[in-house]
C-alpha cells in the first residue's frame, strides 16, 4: 500500500469498486441476494483507523483501515485482533488488496438472505455501527440494550423504511444485533462468509472476510 495521502483518505471508493468488481465475478451464485448492491456505509474517522460498515450481496462486515502511514499495524492475511468498543471487544480479521491495502473485517451478517432491499441493509449497517458506541450493549449482562439508543439520527424517515426502523427499535442485545440476528426475525447469528476473495480466489479458511 502507498503512504501517500490519498492512500489514507476515507476509503469508501477503493472499499465499493473492489467488491462491485467482486460482485460481478459472483453473480448467480446461490448465497447472492440479487436485490442488494455493494456499498461502504457510514465510514468515518474512529481513533488511529477508519471505521464503517461494508454491505455486499453475500455479507455485512464491520471494516477497519489506516488513516495515516503512522497507524499501520497490518496483520497478515487470515490473522485476528480484538478490539474494545463500549459495545464489548470485538475480534478483525486480517485482509489485503492491492486496490484497498491492509485492512481488517468482522462479519456480522453472511449470507444477506433475510435483506429484502438496499434501504433495510443501510439502515442496519448504520444502526450497527452505532451499537458498537451504546455501552447497553455490552454483553456482560446479555440484557436487552434499549430501542431509541439504536435509533438512527432524524425523526423523519421514508416510508419503506417504516418496518425496518420499527424492528431496530425494538429491544435487543448486543449478540443480535452485532452478532447476525435480523431484528424482529428469528435467524440465527451470521455465519462465516463463504465465496472468492476481492481477487477472485478460492477462500483458505471459513474465517476469512468475504470479498
Amino acid at each position: 500500500m502507498s503512504d501517500t495521502p490519498a492512500a489514507f483518505d476515507d476509503p469508501s471508493a477503493r472499499l465499493v469498486a473492489v467488491f462491485r468488481a467482486a460482485a460481478l465475478r459472483m453473480q448467480g451464485l446461490d448465497f447472492v441476494n440479487p436485490a442488494l448492491e455493494v456499498e461502504a456505509v457510514a465510514f468515518g474517522a474512529w481513533q488511529d483507523r477508519w471505521l464503517g460498515v461494508m454491505v455486499t450481496p453475500w455479507f455485512m462486515n464491520l471494516a477497519l483501515l489506516p488513516r495515516g502511514p503512522a497507524c499501520r499495524q497490518p496483520l497478515k492475511v487470515g490473522e485476528k485482533r480484538k478490539y474494545a468498543f463500549p459495545a464489548g471487544d470485538f475480534e478483525f480479521i486480517g485482509a489485503a488488496d492491492p486496490a484497498i491495502g491492509d485492512f481488517e473485517m468482522c462479519s456480522l451478517f453472511s449470507p444477506m438472505d433475510d435483506f429484502a432491499d438496499q434501504a433495510t441493509a443501510r439502515l442496519v449497517a448504520t444502526l450497527a455501527r452505532e451499537a458498537l458506541f451504546d455501552a447497553a450493549n455490552a454483553e456482560s449482562t446479555d440484557s436487552p440494550a434499549a430501542g431509541p439508543a439504536l435509533s438512527p439520527a432524524g425523526d423523519a424517515a421514508p416510508r419503506p423504511l417504516a418496518e425496518p426502523e420499527a424492528r431496530a427499535a425494538a429491544p435487543m442485545s448486543k449478540r443480535d444485533f452485532l452478532r447476525g440476528r435480523v431484528p424482529g426475525t428469528d435467524r440465527e447469528p451470521a455465519r462465516p462468509p463463504q465465496g472468492p476473495t476481492p481477487q477472485g480466489k478460492a477462500r483458505k479458511s471459513s474465517d476469512e472476510p468475504s470479498g
